[in-house]
């Protein structure tokens, strides 16, 4: 099945190319719900905080529905003090205007290079045929026009049953640099046709994004503009009453969000390995998280797993750095699932020859065992290549 069969009910996509930044691709995207949703959303934790992030954490406090994302790849609007915030709220008046509903109705997020104002006279040239396409574009084409540095398109989708009724849910991100969510330049949609309690939609995609894109890291670097926006509109007919169908439900959002989430971490910018760093026996489970973190966003650690390198010493003094409390005589290390280093030393034999095979797969497993309690934490973060310096060197280029 495409993304386009598992679309959810009552929701239609429009995208153009503006030229804002780009050229001879689409770059504008509208995502409307034909009927008024319960809204819910995820923002960074950056102290600088883009204009679109404050505008659409605004509409989501004082507007008791929502109808519509409204999404430009190529300038993040961020660092661009007032006027860059007034510039936000004219783009959602020009697109209220367009489609009948109120700016308040409308959730923005931007994304593109930090610090320049948003070309406002595109905007007014684009808002009222943006908005007359409506229709016109999948939900492929949506997640394609939010894209900037990425590799490829990423999109995901569940169905469960409600009520006897199929509920759809489709997510879409975009993301491969700048990446490690804490609430990396990440953006990410979420779409569903059940008819949900507002407060519960809200705490459901708070639980999923904890799991899922708060648990990946590409460079350790945190955006001025992440965000996970998600409507739910009912259109299913089916309504979450019981407990029971509450869980299925966050099941399905948040097999949906770490879907997206792996696919942000493999097209990490340059990535050609994705590494599923898995903590256990800490303390406590914020203590594995500290240690899974550090094995993650270690540079020496992502160049040896690029490199095909078996050099388990950068993963142990990584661990060694993190912070966690344990008996270093406790630890224990497996890559691939092959132990190399056990009870504090390393396990004999020629590990290099052992390792080969599983240092070629594109996936890597990091099990790392600190001996010190049930505290446990999986962390997915990406190596880290000669092609992401090279891409990033060149980034405004």
């Amino acid at each position: 099945m495409t993304a386009s069969t598992l679309t959810p009910k009552g929701f239609s996509f429009a995208t153009l190319a503006s030229q804002m930044r780009y050229k001879n691709r689409d770059d504008l995207t509208l995502m409307v719900s034909e009927t008024p949703a319960v809204g819910a959303g995820v923002f960074t934790k950056n102290r600088f905080q883009a204009a679109p992030v404050t505008v659409a954490r605004e509409n989501l406090n004082t507007s008791s529905m929502i109808r519509a994302f409204l999404v430009n790849a190529g300038q993040a609007n961020a660092c661009t003090g007032e006027e860059g915030l007034a510039d936000c709220r004219e783009t959602l008046e020009l697109t209220s205007q367009a489609l009948g509903v109120t700016p308040g109705e409308i959730l923005p997020a931007s994304t593109g290079v930090v610090g320049a104002r948003l070309r406002m006279d595109i905007w007014r040239e684009s808002a009222s045929a943006l908005a007359a396409r409506l229709g016109q574009a999948t939900a492929m084409d949506a997640a394609k026009a939010i894209t900037t540095t990425d590799a490829f398109p990423k999109t995901a989708w569940e169905s469960v049953t409600l009520d006897g009724k199929e509920v759809r849910i489709l997510g879409m991100a975009k993301g491969a640099g700048m990446i490690c969510p804490n609430m990396a330049t990440m953006l990410s949609f979420i779409l569903c046709d059940a008819q949900v309690d507002k407060d519960r939609w809200r705490a459901m995609l708070a639980g999923a994004v904890e799991t899922s894109f708060n648990a990946v890291t590409v460079d350790g670097d945190t955006s001025t503009n992440d965000c996970v926006l998600a409507m739910a509109n009912g259109a299913s007919g089916a309504s979450v009453g019981s407990e029971a169908d509450a869980q299925k439900l966050q099941a399905a959002l948040t097999k949906v969000c770490k879907a997206l989430a792996y696919m942000v971490v493999k097209d990490g910018e340059g990535a050609t390995k994705v590494m599923r760093v898995h903590v256990r026996g800490a303390k406590d489970n914020a203590q594995a998280e500290l240690c899974a973190r550090t094995v993650g966003h270690s540079p020496l650690v992502k160049t040896a797993m690029f490199g095909q390198d078996a050099n388990w010493g950068r993963i142990v003094v990584a661990v060694g750095r993190s912070g966690a409390d344990f008996d270093p005589a406790r630890v224990s290390l497996q890559i691939g699932g092959i132990t190399v280093f056990e009870k504090g030393r390393p396990v004999p034999g020629d590990l290099d020859a052992l390792l080969a095979p599983a240092m070629r797969k594109p996936e890597i497993a990091l099990d790392i065992d600190l001996g010190a309690g049930t505290g446990a934490y999986e962390l997915l973060a990406s190596d880290l290549s000669y092609d992401y310096v090279k891409l990033n060197a060149d980034y405004r280029s």
